[in-house]
């Protein structure tokens, strides 16, 4: 066989490998690799930041076509207000119901108990954004400001006046309905595109953040991270798993999971909602059978709303400096704990250790002043990024759950799609 034969063999078996099979692989090998090269492993970090920047290349097109596309495919415009609200009321619950098993668990376990944080860096912390200008910058003062800025929900309420505008017009609006559905498929073929090169991405981006920190940096805090990783776990298993796919939608927790692996392993290693967003879109249809309509709209709010591993994660660190400090806890405060984190992580951006901004907020509502909670932050960062990824696959499956649900009560639900045999 000519080298050339070789080659091309080599690259369709590559090919025909399940892209979750690949991503992880890579995942594994980046991890080895950054565990052996150390801080050397920097110097390929570049190609990490390419995929990333690749992929938030493609995210506001994708968003604003998808939604514009999606709202005149639809046909009638008083469906999207019956959307909008299940879509809000779910997320909130979910994130309500996330804060809680963090809380609890933490209260279980006690991750606190006997760490002294006197020796540990302060840090200076940015504050959360407050939730009134949060939901005034719903409306943008330039769209195409907001387009060029990449502000998903002035995006997103842009998009949607122009799809419900050219349902209004109807016949007169049919070249531009026309030309957005086209746009549609095109940004979404660059996706997968981009996706067939994230196996090299991911590998370089756990490469750096092995190499920089480590495995070693969770002993400082073991207790704490294992408290973490237990509480997503739960959530997963028994919020997305047993209460919504089993009880509430009759579908099989394993095939929910086993379609939205491809995503939560890109989570995982960009530690991203944002950038994570055309990954999720591209499984919730072509794996969970969430239609269009219901994946334009839903996954991108929930990019930018839905944060439950970022509220169950601020909940079990409001804890544990709690425990850390001395400062006992009531019940009220647990409850002002839980309100607090699911209003405030309204106000979450979504990108790498956004929960950090978050802290600020929900640790002074139980007495903390702002020295103790620099030097938690400070603490806290060292072994942040691990946990962080950790947290971004639980909001990622937190995303593409509630889009399952929305679209089986909307009617916009493929069963045979979500059922349907993948490739392993």
């Amino acid at each position: 066989m000519s080298d050339n034969a070789k080659g091309l063999s080599l690259g369709v078996t590559w090919f025909e490998i399940a892209l979750w099979k690949r991503i992880l692989t890579a995942m594994v090998v980046g991890a080895i690799l950054g565990s052996i090269w150390g801080p050397g492993a920097e110097s390929i970090g570049w190609i990490g930041d390419l995929f990333i920047r690749l992929i938030r290349m493609i995210v506001v097109p994708l968003v604003f076509v998808t939604i514009v596309s999606g709202v005149v495919s639809m046909g009638d415009p008083s469906k999207l207000g019956s959307l909008g609200a299940k879509t809000l009321i779910l997320y909130m619950l979910t994130t309500l119901i996330a804060i809680t098993i963090g809380l609890v668990l933490a209260a279980i376990i006690q991750p606190g108990v006997g760490v002294d944080l006197t020796g540990a860096p302060a840090s200076a912390l940015q504050e959360t954004i407050p939730l009134s200008e949060r939901l005034i910058s719903i409306v943008p003062e330039n769209p195409f400001a907001a387009l060029a800025e990449g502000n998903i929900l002035a995006i997103i309420f842009f998009a949607i006046l122009i799809g419900v505008s050219l349902l209004s017009i109807g016949e007169p609006g049919k070249p531009v309905a026309d030309f957005m559905d086209a746009s549609s498929e095109v940004v979404l073929r660059i996706t997968h595109w981009i996706m067939e090169i994230a196996p090299f991405g991911v590998l370089a981006l756990i490469a750096r953040v092995t190499g920089a920190q480590g495995f070693e940096s969770l002993l400082s805090a073991v207790v704490l991270a294992v408290t973490v990783l237990l509480a997503c776990a739960a959530h997963l298993i028994i919020m997305h798993g047993v209460i919504i796919m089993h009880f509430m939608l009759k579908l099989s927790p394993v095939m929910f999971f086993r379609g939205a692996r491809d995503a939560m392993l890109v989570a995982f290693s960009t530690s991203s909602s944002a950038a994570t967003l055309p990954v999720s879109m591209s499984v919730a249809e072509e794996n969970l059978g969430v239609r269009p309509l219901v994946a334009s709209t839903v996954l991108p709010l929930g990019a930018t709303i839905n944060m439950d591993g970022t509220a169950l994660y601020v909940g079990i660190v409001s804890v544990f400096a709690a425990q850390s400090f001395g400062i006992d806890l009531t019940l009220m405060d647990y409850l002002i704990m839980a309100g607090t984190t699911t209003l405030v992580s309204v106000g979450t951006a979504a990108v790498p250790s956004a929960s950090l901004f978050l802290m600020a907020a929900v640790m002074a509502t139980i007495g903390m002043t702002p020295d103790q909670i620099a030097v938690t932050v400070g603490f806290i960062f060292i072994i942040d990024r691990p946990l962080d990824m950790l947290r971004t696959v639980v909001n990622i499956a937190g995303d593409l759950s509630v889009s399952t649900a929305v679209a089986n009560w909307e009617g916009e639900f493929d069963r045979e799609i979500f059922d349907r045999p993948l490739k392993y």
